[in-house]
């Protein structure tokens, strides 16, 4: 999301006349775009303001400005701290006022400190198109806000309530990219599958209202009406055949069965799916406001592996909630062996302020509790993530290839379908034409890896060959023995 937040607010400085630059020591203006769903997150920021202070300082004393910005959730929640106690900070704007930044940034170059944090039932950065720059895969933001209310998250509070962009702009936005020869594409959204757009009198005068997975409920009522998930993940799969699906995040009571059915039979909708558990205690996830009990979440596991055979899984924790105790995270635990996820995000509970559980619940697990139960969880997830994952040992992956490895340059990297990291040696493979030239793999190609070896966090390999996502997808109709022969 900030990644797509910064690709909005960089359009709307453009326009207004500002040059973007990698080096700090030539910024006349810093902008921070900031995240408040935890802790660690705005305090990461914090940090990040202390050692801006020095360099202004020293601008200060070289007769020289720069203005510091922060931007996004951290803003909206803390906006009072920010102006008050950190005189550091020139201008603050919230999620839904990068509208305004040319406006505000005006005002600090003027001597005053700026800021606007208002929400918006409204915005959805609908006309602005963002200024993609991060490489062959994209973001592509279908709605803001959430009107779920679990009583842990602060996302209703500092991103506002849910209103979903026109099908026709995300169409517009997609093909673009397209054209600018990008790969995949990922729909984002705080609860992306709860994604309705009433812009248009056909899709508003619907009767149908929301279709949830069963077992699962909300505490607010059923909305009628407009355009739903299934049918704009079905006409961005169809802007190009060739270009990657993805969507996050999203919430695990909007998958009634039309939606796992298109990902299984579109082919360039990937069969990954994030389904957010945060805990595998009915009772907790009563407390937390889920809408749904262990019980309904595994039928819906259960529902999902058999729409979509070979689904990769992916999912969020939270230990340490309020009132945990050891029994529940035992059946956390227990979920996650139950399940066996491909890729887990998992962290320890910490109090937001404006949330439900800030003011009816106490905070009541001791820090130290919180952390030995987070590495139970964690280590319980990499022992299962690693059978997941081993059981593709010895399988053929298409892999989008993102760039050089990490921890060796001898290596790319990239994901495959299920999003999982693939790390395979460079190699230089035959070209296309008909001449005996090799040509190097580079990113924003697909290619063939041959999995020889596997961990909870990714899979090792050996590219084998050059393919193209709609080639591949023939050759999946072919048996494993054939493709190798090929």
């Amino acid at each position: 999301m900030n990644v797509n937040d910064t690709e909005i607010a960089w359009s709307i400085l453009q326009k207004g006349g500002y040059l973007r630059t990698s080096e700090l020591s030539e910024a006349d203006v810093v902008l921070l775009v900031t995240c408040s769903v935890r802790e660690k997150a705005e305090q990461t920021i914090w940090n990040r303001l202390k050692q801006l202070t020095a360099l202004k300082t020293k601008r200060l004393k070289d007769k020289t400005q720069l203005k510091i910005g922060v931007l996004g959730c951290m803003a909206e929640r803390l906006k009072a701290e920010l102006l008050e106690k950190e005189k550091l900070v020139d201008v603050i704007a919230g999620p839904d006022a990068y509208r305004d930044l040319p406006r505000l940034l005006t005002l600090a170059h003027g001597g005053q400190r700026a800021s606007n944090v208002l929400l918006s039932l409204e915005e959805t950065y609908a006309d602005v198109m963002p200024i993609h720059t991060s490489g062959h895969s994209a973001f592509v933001s279908i709605m803001r806000g959430c009107d779920n209310m679990c009583s842990f998250c602060v996302v209703p509070f500092t991103r506002g309530r849910e209103r979903s962009r026109p099908v026709s702009s995300i169409l517009e936005e997609v093909s673009m990219l397209s054209d600018q020869g990008v790969k995949e594409v990922t729909l984002l959204g705080q609860n992306v599958n709860s994604y309705r757009d009433v812009s248009e009198a056909q899709f508003s005068c619907s009767e149908l209202g929301s279709r949830l997975s069963r077992g699962f409920s909300t505490v607010y009522r059923a909305k009628q009406g407009g355009l739903r998930f299934t049918e704009l993940l079905d006409r961005v799969s169809l802007v190009d055949p060739t270009m990657r699906i993805r969507f996050t995040s999203p919430h695990p009571k909007d998958f009634p069965d039309e939606v796992l059915q298109l990902i299984q039979e579109r082919k360039n909708i990937c069969k990954q799916i994030h389904l957010p558990a945060q805990s595998g205690s009915s009772r907790i996830l009563q407390t937390m406001r889920r809408g749904y009990t262990r019980e309904a979440y595994l039928e819906l596991v259960d529902n999902i592996r058999k729409i979509i055979p070979g689904v990769s899984l992916s999912s969020d924790f939270i230990t340490g909630f309020c009132g945990e105790t050891e029994e529940d995270h035992q059946q956390t635990l227990s979920l996650l062996r139950e399940v066996g996820y491909n890729i887990g995000f998992l962290f320890a509970y910490s109090m937001r302020k404006k949330t439900h559980a800030y003011h009816r619940l106490q905070d009541d697990i001791p820090a130290e509790v919180k952390q030995r139960r987070l590495e139970e969880l964690i280590s319980v997830f990499r022992e299962e993530a690693n059978k997941v994952n081993s059981t593709l040992i010895g399988s053929t992956q298409l892999v989008l290839v993102e760039g050089e490895s990490k921890r060796s340059c001898q290596d790319l990297c990239g994901r495959n379908d299920g999003n999982l990291k693939v790390i395979f040696p460079r190699k230089d493979l035959p070209s296309e034409t008909t001449d005996s030239r090799t040509v190097p793999v580079k990113a924003g190609d697909y290619v063939l890896v041959k999995i020889t070896s596997a961990n909870s966090q990714s899979l090792r390999g050996q590219v084998i060959g050059h393919t193209s996502l709609s080639d591949h997808r023939k050759s999946e109709t072919i048996p494993d023995e054939q493709v190798a022969v090929c």
